[in-house]
Parts: structure tokens; sequence; C-alpha cells
């Protein structure tokens, strides 16, 4: 997918408690991602609660996100907020795409690595708990994300400070005046999808 410029998009949905989906643990060496941003033994447990109630993504949005992503395998999938670890998974299983999810809550991240190593990928993907703010995010081809409107927004400068051709897209939420390159519907789902465009318009910086 060419990257392009983006501008701005109307609002869409009002804002309400989102959660996010991501994967299993991953050994860190077949990924060649630097350790320490991918180990959770080296990061000290996050203090901060979680900013947004659990709701998982529906199976079908989590394959319709992947899908108007154009993700391959050669992509490395980062799920910010990554719930039970389900998107990082299916496109490990879908597409034998390395990934990693970030969480906040232990127990999210107990239950992606378990459902990792039920689906046979967990030498695929990694589950961090980390906060997503200071996640090093350079390695990522794809990014994911279910969360409020107010964090999307804050997320944005770090995204666009990703690799030219990156990826990302959103369930439900937009990204402020971005307008998205593609967007799908899913039942009562909305999936928006934008490309990190080699030139950053002065409005967005």
């Amino acid at each position: 997918m060419p990257p392009q410029a983006t501008v701005p998009i109307p609002p869409s949905r009002a804002a309400e408690p989102a959660g996010s989906s991501s994967d299993p643990p991953l050994s860190a060496a077949p990924l060649g991602f630097d350790q320490t941003s991918l180990s959770p033994q080296d990061k000290p447990r996050p203090e901060r609660t979680p900013d947004v109630v659990y709701v998982p993504t529906p199976q079908p949005v989590v394959d319709a996100m992947l899908e108007i992503a154009d993700v391959g395998a050669d992509d490395v999938v980062y799920d910010l907020g990554s719930g039970d670890g389900r998107i990082p998974i299916t496109a490990a299983r879908r597409w034998g795409t390395r990934g990693v999810g970030v969480e906040i809550h232990p127990l999210r991240i107990r239950e992606a690595n378990l459902a990792a190593h039920r689906a046979g990928v967990a030498g695929q993907v990694t589950f961090i708990e980390a906060d997503l703010f200071e996640i090093d995010l350079s390695s990522a081809t794809v990014v994911t994300l279910y969360l409020l409107p107010d964090l999307n927004l804050k997320l944005r400068p770090r995204l666009l400070r990703l690799a030219p051709g990156t990826r990302i897209v959103t369930h439900n939420y937009h990204m402020g005046d971005w307008t998205p390159e593609r967007q799908r519907v899913i039942g009562d789902s909305v999936i928006y999808a934008w490309t990190v465009p080699e030139r950053i318009p002065p409005h967005l910086r």
C-alpha cells in the first residue's frame, strides 16, 4: 500500500468504553527485536491502571482489521491494549506474522500467553506488560488499536514517527482530523485504516 498524506475526518461515534485484543508471549530471539523493549522482566511493573474497560474485539472484526491492513508474513503487528491476545494470535495463525501485544493488566497477559500456546504460535508472538505510551514501537509495520478517542489522539505523535508505510488500524474510533484511507463496517463496528506517509503534512505534525 503506497503511503498517503492524511486530511481531516469528521467525528464518527460518541466515546464509550473500549478494549482491544492481542496475542500470547513469544520468544524475543526469533523476532530479532531489541531485547530490552520486548522482555517484560527487563522492565518495572507498570504502576498505572488501565485507561479503558476491557471489551474483546469480536473475531470477525479482528479478521477484518488484519485484512484491511493487508497483513503478510513479513509484517510485525503491534496491538496496543492487547487484552487476551487475539489480534496477534490471529495474525500469526493466518499469515505467519510476528506480533507483539502490549497490555497493562497482568491477568490479560496470562490469558494471552495461554491462548498463544494453545494456538501453537507462542514462538511468533510475545506479550508485554507495559504502558502503551512508553513501549518502543519502532519495529512495528502494523499497529492495531481499540482504545478511546482521547487515547488515540495522544498516540498520534508517536505513530507519526513510525517508518513510512507502517499501517495503523483502529476499531470504532478514528484519529481526529486524520482522514482514513480505508474504512469498513462489520456489523456494529467501524474499522479505520491509515498509512504513515513519507512526508508528514505540517498540520499533522
